[in-house]
């Protein structure tokens, strides 16, 4: 039976653990060869493991996502092995501090903007000719609540998340006339190490994981998938458009 991914090359950025971990096996599954993008070699090569024990195959990469120059060569080695990428999956984020504006340390501002914003558009500039070089190119930016809530104290991390929705959208806007398929995703709250940090006081097992939420992910990676621009909302499973001020 055909899977919905097979024979399609998948990069998945923070994919050691968390949503990026549950995608890249999920992509897996469906039949995609995953390259897989994370600091950490050993939990790469576990991933790898798994990946090999579901019949598929990955390419491990283990890098710092603020390493600009190597994101850059990514594209450059896709390209020299493949020629084309089809999907593209930014998952890869920090927290930051939550605190108050007024007290967070520009490093730690730096740092989120680096890694949540700048890092997402740096590979969308290295993967673009990727992504339209395949049939059908399909981007996939993790966004969150926190980017409309605007939440006291979680300052640096809601800003970075509204910069990845305007990102995003402007990504779309700019392939609309392609075969580049562009959306946004809010999660919402799942069991993971982020949340734990951000909400120590809640009941874990209380959330939906990201595995319930990798078969979604799946569907936004293929190639039946026909909307851009818009926002597959995880909490309610819709898809929404974003709102323009009445």
């Amino acid at each position: 039976m055909t899977k919905p991914l097979d024979n399609r090359i998948a990069l998945v950025t923070g994919a050691s653990r968390g949503i990026g971990r549950a995608a890249a096996l999920a992509f897996a599954r469906a039949g995609a060869h995953v390259v897989a993008v994370a600091r950490t070699q050993g939990a790469l090569e576990e991933l790898d493991d798994e990946i090999r024990a579901v019949g598929s195959s990955a390419t491990l990469v283990p890098v710092d996502i603020k390493d600009m120059e190597a994101l850059d060569r990514l594209g450059g080695a896709i390209f020299e092995r493949w020629g084309k990428l089809d999907v593209f999956l930014g998952n890869a984020a920090i927290l930051g501090p939550i605190t108050p504006l007024g007290h967070v340390q520009p490093k730690e501002w730096e740092q989120v903007m680096t890694v949540n914003v700048t890092a997402n558009w740096r590979l969308i500039r290295s993967l673009d000719p990727l992504l339209r070089a395949s049939d059908a190119g399909r981007a996939i930016l993790i966004s969150s609540g926190a980017s409309w809530k605007s939440n006291a104290y979680w300052g640096p991390y809601s800003v970075s998340k509204a910069a990845i929705d305007a990102l995003g959208r402007t990504y779309a806007a700019e392939t609309a006339s392609t075969n580049v398929k562009v959306m946004l995703v809010n999660p919402g709250p799942l069991r993971t190490r982020m949340r734990e940090s951000a909400v120590p006081g809640e009941d874990p097992m209380t959330l939906r994981t990201p595995d319930d939420l990798a078969p979604h992910l799946v569907a936004l990676a293929s190639p039946a998938w026909e909307q851009s621009g818009k926002l597959f909302d995880f909490p309610t499973g819709r898809v929404v458009d974003f709102q323009h001020p009445a």
